[in-house]
């Protein structure tokens, strides 16, 4: 299996894939059509010597799928946010027939110019504000509680690897348990599905298929590069560097667990990068518990979900000339 080279993400009723430097997001709207929206991602590092150091770019490609991630799914919403508000005018209007001249659309002025770019700016500013509680959330619960409840056993538990490895295993615990609570809540459920539409469109073409909703549907819906199995390899990859935190405040050695968190996802990235382009039985093997977790993480979609995801992809990748390449090269 040769890698394309594109990656993606679910959202709201709809994939966001990227290729290099572009991306794509396709949503199914409340009126059952589909709007994609292609654009050039700026990286948040400017230079490129940089994003191609060995876990250094894997530390800048994380940060930039987290705000990518969070742009994608914030335009996704607004087409359901948009048809609720339009609910609640509908109902609010008199039942009338008659126009009313207050009604009528009004040419763009340089005050809703100024509006729209302040409303732009909130956005943007919440959007970092949601961010930054996410990333405390996230270090709180996976990193701070595993922390203080593998304490409790040093009661009984002496040598300081023992603490550590169960420490590890609450992590992972809790890291299951929550994915396992969140895919119960229905629209959840409907993110896996695309999630399941991202991946059967990625494996469809790197398997060498032309990219349609029958060869989508019998393709496969777990993929090595997931970020699934990236969140599952920091989890192992923070256990095996936490044995190597050695001092005796309590304070400086969970300090030190938040410390290493970007070092963990640069290395995580590595392997995720190796997964995604090797078929070595010793990379396979290592990729198979974070395929097991994509198990939770990805469902199968229906025809009209695949049919989202292969519109992102036809925005941002030229599947036909990659295919065309393969045959080119395996002659």
């Amino acid at each position: 299996m040769a890698s394309s080279g594109i990656g993606g993400q679910a959202v709201m009723e709809g994939v966001m894939m990227k290729n290099k430097d572009r991306y794509a997001v396709a949503v199914r709207k409340p009126d059952a059509k589909i709007v994609v929206e292609s654009r050039e991602y700026h990286s948040i590092c400017k230079y490129e010597v940089f994003r191609n150091i060995p876990v250094i770019r894997g530390v800048i490609n994380f940060i930039d799928s987290m705000i990518l991630g969070m742009k994608t799914l914030t335009f996704s919403a607004s087409f359901f946010e948009e048809e609720d508000e339009e609910k609640e005018k509908s109902k609010q209007q008199e039942p009338s027939g008659e126009e009313h001249p207050g009604q009528k659309e009004e040419p763009e002025t340089a005050e809703h110019s100024g509006q729209k770019e302040k409303s732009e700016k909130k956005e943007q500013a919440a959007m970092g504000l949601t961010m930054f509680v996410s990333i405390l959330l996230a270090i709180g619960i996976f990193m701070v509680i595993p922390y203080y409840l593998s304490l409790l056993f040093q009661k009984v538990v002496h040598q300081q690897t023992l603490v550590i490895l169960v420490e590890g295993v609450i992590r992972l615990a809790i890291f299951i348990l929550y994915i396992v609570l969140i895919s119960r809540m229905e629209e959840i459920r409907r993110v896996f599905m695309y999630h399941g539409a991202e991946h059967k469109c990625i494996n469809c073409i790197e398997h060498g298929l032309e990219l349609n909703v029958e060869n989508v549907r019998k393709s496969s819906k777990e993929h090595k590069r997931c970020g699934t199995s990236f969140l599952f390899f920091v989890v192992i990859i923070s256990i095996i560097a936490t044995l190597f935190i050695r001092v005796d405040s309590r304070l400086l050695r969970l300090l030190f667990r938040i410390l290493i968190i970007p070092v963990v996802a640069g290395v995580s990235y590595e392997v995720i990068r190796l997964a995604g382009s090797s078929e070595n039985p010793v990379v396979n093997l290592l990729s198979k518990p974070g395929l097991w977790m994509q198990r939770l993480t990805t469902k199968e979609p229906d025809d009209a979900m695949i049919e989202v995801g292969i519109a992102s992809v036809e925005a941002v990748f030229d599947w036909k000339s990659y295919l065309a390449g393969r045959k080119e090269d395996s002659l």
